[in-house]
């Protein structure tokens, strides 16, 4: 062959070549980048189960004593111990011999115990302080503090000790004294004597769907008895509870076979019957049943959608029983004070609001001085009033100014002292964060007693002497203080060692303000970044939303090393924001009304937008042209909402059990926060708000996930939705999960990989792991402390 034909045909080989991979270069571009199983992994180690174990000391758990000692566990690298602080002598020292308990244990039948790990997590001193009582592996022993024996404690005195922490067998309710319990048995209330096991009906004309203590109404369906001992221990309050023409819901789970129906009372907004309830005294000893002598209250409370029993207060001497009837609305709440003996009952005062009456810290009674102290909104803050009990009239205000008391830690009637937990009256603090305030009944003498930056969470003494204060901020570690009366700090007690979390990569979220969709408000919230974070980068933006009304995105301000999994989405190379947008609670009145009567119009979708585009002008980093969002219940509500009011803006968007059309979720919350449903001609008050209306707008990428025993948000929610998008001719991703109820169980973590999933290769334009699988860590060693 000669030189210039060879030469001819290399040239020609190389020009083939060359063609051929310009034209493999587009289809080699329009390759996704992969993500692996290691970055996988590396996402995964910042979620709970491996974080929070590195997470050392910093709680305290006090138990007091009478004489205001108070004892509690104690966590460190080394181990775990016991100790006993000594308020007014400023010391800590063992609450027992470690060692010989651990040898005391051992010989006693619970196995080798490690004196530095004594798996014990409840521990109480016998009444005459020499005897420790220790819980472990299921069995209580009580041994000599000095650790001269154990023996395995008696299920008499378990039981009793129980009962006096409020615990019974089963679903069964203790008496405060620990020797009765009372327990529902075919729809009838009865009573069980600890100690001979001798049980007697309470009531004997129970029958089905109008028993005694039952609360099966909406998402809650249990046999648990739903009552309130008398302090006395010889009187119960409670209810029967009349459903014998309530709706039911239905559900059908999954198996081999004829399947399993599951039905129970499941009252509607809008239903013409719910369930209402007939208040009586039970008489233990005499075995009578006073009805109280006012009709039917619907089946709601004061302090939340489901029944309460701290809307029940008996008097010392349980001659009276105070109790407050909620409207079906909830803008109305009346306080009521009923006769034991007669069943006579009176009212004290109502309160009526426009939109719906909340009560953060219920109401208390001063039983000696015949007064109450009442919570109200009515001047747009969560403030507390001290009236007469007999007329209702207004003595004075006890607590005033802009932000909301939401606990009453304590009332002291002798001293006219109360202590009460607020937010946002310390300036230049996140108004989320919680302190505990000290005044006077009369409104004088306002005291700041855990002033310190951050949230709060106090332990008060008996006599309010002393105070166990732990406070934390998101992105700061928790330190925990004992302080006085006046809030001096007297000794520390407890800090965190984040050590080995910090040396795992973990990083605190940034702490973000952004303004209101009116530009004008302050909105706070938490944003993460990838813990390999770079500036010069631009990364998606999911929103990680929960509207409300009854909480928020963020939840807490106190310091958690896990905010769900909102860190681990991030290190797969996202930003991740949580905005507690206006309507939901702990600010004022009017900005929690924000969408009041309008759950899916508003649903702070116009806040979380706003706070989002803010994010990004002063961000660089934020590609807001990749935004998406999620969440979970309301949060999976307000996603599918995302995505069809908002289409051109959320590009992907995951709904997770969202109460998508509040016509198909219990009354007592939809009709709480949306108002009576009000029917117009075939339509109603609540069909604007309904997602699957909407879902012909859908433009981008929508996954839609239901578990299929979801017994909270019964799965039809996210069927309609569904229906919707078939009909639309809509693309979307639906993942049910069968058998699951509203939190996914053991498929929790298959829904947290197929979620990054999702996000990574719709929003990310990347390929995930194929079929990675999310396995929980090996359990921590010692010295763990989780938060």
């Amino acid at each position: 062959m000669s030189t210039c034909h060879s030469a001819r045909r290399a040239g020609a080989l190389r020009r083939a070549a060359l063609l051929a991979l310009l034209a493999a270069a587009p289809l080699a571009a329009q390759q996704p980048r992969v993500l692996t199983a290691a970055d996988y992994d590396r996402a995964a180690h910042m979620l709970g189960p491996w974080v929070n174990s590195l997470v050392v000391g910093g709680t305290v758990a006090a138990t007091w004593l009478p004489e205001e000692r108070f004892y509690y566990k104690r966590t460190t690298t080394a181990g775990t111990e016991w100790v006993m602080v000594d308020p007014a002598r400023r010391t800590r020292t063992p609450l027992f011999d470690h060692q010989a308990i651990a040898a005391a244990l051992g010989r006693a039948g619970a196995g080798t115990v490690d004196a530095k790990a004594i798996p014990a997590q409840s521990v109480q001193l016998a009444g005459d302080g020499q005897r420790v009582v220790i819980e472990q592996g299921g069995r209580r022993y009580v041994c000599d503090a000095k650790g001269a024996a154990c023996t395995v404690e008696t299920a008499q005195g378990a039981a009793q000790r129980a009962g006096r922490r409020g615990r019974g067998a089963g679903n069964a309710v203790a008496s405060p004294d620990g020797q009765r319990e009372a327990f529902i048995r075919d729809w009838n209330l009865w009573v069980r004597d600890v100690a001979t096991r001798k049980e007697t009906p309470l009531t004997t004309d129970g029958v089905k769907d109008f028993g005694y203590a039952t609360d099966n109404a909406g998402w809650v369906h249990s046999d648990r008895a739903i009552l309130k001992w008398s302090p006395d221990s010889r009187k119960i309050a409670t209810q029967q509870q009349d459903e014998r023409h309530v709706g039911d819901m239905y559900l059908v789970d999954t198996r081999v076979g004829h399947p399993k129906l599951e039905a129970w009372k499941y009252p509607l907004p809008g239903d013409s019957v719910v369930a209402m309830i007939q208040r009586v005294i039970i008489d233990v000893d005499a075995g009578t049943v006073v009805r109280l002598q006012s009709p039917p209250d619907f089946h709601r409370a004061m302090l939340s959608d489901d029944l309460n029993m701290d809307d029940l207060i008996w008097s010392p001497d349980a001659a009276r029983l105070a109790y407050a009837s909620t409207s079906r609305d909830h803008k109305s709440a009346t306080l009521k004070v009923a006769d034991a003996a007669t069943g006579a009952v009176r009212t004290v005062m109502e309160e009526t609001v426009p939109t719906q009456y909340e009560s953060r810290t219920g109401y208390r009674v001063l039983w000696p001085t015949n007064e109450v102290v009442w919570y109200s909104q009515k001047d747009d803050w969560g403030n507390l009033y001290l009236h007469d009990l007999t007329t209702g009239a207004l003595k004075n205000r006890i607590t005033t100014g802009e932000g909301p008391v939401e606990t009453i830690a304590k009332v002291d009637s002798a001293t006219r002292t109360i202590w009460v937990e607020a937010y946002g009256r310390e300036r230049g603090q996140d108004p989320y964060f919680s302190h505990l305030y000290k005044l006077a009944l009369d409104g004088r003498g306002w005291t700041s007693l855990t002033p310190e930056d951050g949230d709060h969470a106090v332990q008060l003494s008996p006599s309010g002497r002393w105070i166990v204060d732990t406070y934390s901020k998101p992105d700061a570690a928790p330190v925990v203080v004992l302080r006085d009366a006046a809030g001096k700090v007297v000794m520390p007690l407890e800090s965190t060692d984040l050590t080995k979390l910090v040396a795992s990569g973990w990083k605190p979220p940034m702490r973000i303000t952004v303004k209101a969709r009116d530009g004008k408000t302050d909105l706070y919230g938490l944003l993460f970044r990838p813990t390999t974070f770079d500036a010069t980068k631009k990364y998606p933006i999911i929103n990680n939303a929960y509207p409300g009304p009854q909480t928020g995105s963020v939840g807490s301000r106190s310091f958690r090393a896990a905010h769900g999994d909102a860190q681990a989405l991030a290190d797969l190379g996202f930003v991740v924001v949580q905005i507690d947008g206006m309507g939901t609670p702990y600010r004022s009145k009017s900005f929690e009304d924000a969408y009041y009567g309008a759950m899916g119009r508003d649903n702070t979708l116009p806040d979380q937008v706003a706070g989002m585009k803010e994010l990004a002008a002063r961000y660089p980093w934020i590609d807001i042209d990749r935004a998406g969002m999620w969440g979970h219940s309301g949060g999976g509500f307000i996603t599918a909402d995302a995505m069809f009011r908002y289409p051109d803006f959320f590009k992907v968007g995951i709904a997770e059990s969202g109460n998508h059309d509040q016509r198909n979720y219990e009354d007592d919350w939809g009709e709480r926060y949306q108002g009576l449903l009000v029917r117009s001609g075939e339509s109603d008050s609540y069909a604007i708000e309904a997602n699957q209306l909407l879902a012909k707008n859908l433009k981008g990428k929508l996954l839609l996930a239901h578990g299929t025993m979801d017994d909270n948000v019964p799965p039809s929610n996210t069927m309609l939705l569904v229906d919707a998008l078939i009909k639309a001719n809509k693309d979307f991703d639906l993942l049910m999960l069968p058998n699951q109820r509203h939190g996914y169980g053991d498929a929790s973590n298959y829904m947290t990989r197929r979620r990054w999933d999702y996000f990574v290769k719709h929003l990310l334009n990347m390929e995930p792991p194929k079929e990675y699988e999310l396995k929980p860590p090996a359990p921590a060693g010692r010295g763990g402390s989780g938060q």
